[in-house]
């Protein structure tokens, strides 16, 4: 192979690693929400050493009442990096923090290859979704949806969809559903572990 051509071949290799880096280092950062445009009542409950990354608001447990979901994130990557706060409003029109998970949501890294794997949460009457999606040549994505239980006065664990790709064949994927209660029992979400969960019966 002429010379010119291997080192064309050597610059290009470079740039595209180069390339490749930074588009992976973009992607792993987190874009924070501004605290100063939160209402007033929600700014309370970040946490200390922690800033917002999302907030949704919906009718959580159907007292025809708004209430929000915050997620939260730590500095350090680690495994309890995004706290996931539920705050319900009460009658007096006051929020409550009535649930808290540590562990729900995926940390910034997480996502290997694309990196931060944290889609979003979406939220209804009585109902949300966490959406993780993640990977490199193998995509994988995962969404663990919780209910309100009017008579447990909690949101529980009610479905988990776990779907992978190759990248160069998105179409031919394997998606697996697990539902209570066969694959597992009561799940409260303060107490729910993405990587455990299959283990309560």
């Amino acid at each position: 192979m002429p010379k010119p051509f291997c080192l064309l071949i050597c610059i290009m290799t470079l740039l595209s690693n180069g390339l490749l880096q930074a588009a992976t280092a973009a992607s792993s950062d987190s874009v924070y929400l501004d605290a100063a445009n939160l209402p007033e009542d929600v700014r309370k409950f970040i946490l200390p050493g922690t800033k917002p990354l999302a907030l949704e608001i919906a009718d959580l447990n159907r007292d025809n009442l708004n209430d929000y979901i915050l997620v939260l994130e730590k500095p350090e990557v680690e495994e309890e990096q995004r706290p996931l706060l539920i705050l319900l409003r009460m009658a007096d029109g006051t929020l409550k923090l009535a649930k808290r998970n540590n562990k729900a949501l995926y940390c910034s890294t997480c996502g290997g290859v694309m990196g931060d794997p944290f889609q979003g949460i979406s939220a209804g009457k009585g109902t949300f979704t966490i959406s993780h999606y993640g990977g490199s040549g193998w995509r994988w994505s995962v969404e663990t949806k919780f209910n309100y239980s009017r008579r447990d006065k909690t949101w529980q664990l009610v479905q988990v969809i776990n779907t992978s790709f190759h990248a160069g064949d998105p179409e031919n994927s394997t998606t697996k559903t697990h539902t209570p209660p066969k694959d597992f029992g009561k799940i409260d979400i303060a107490d729910f572990d993405p990587e455990h969960y299959l283990k309560k019966r």
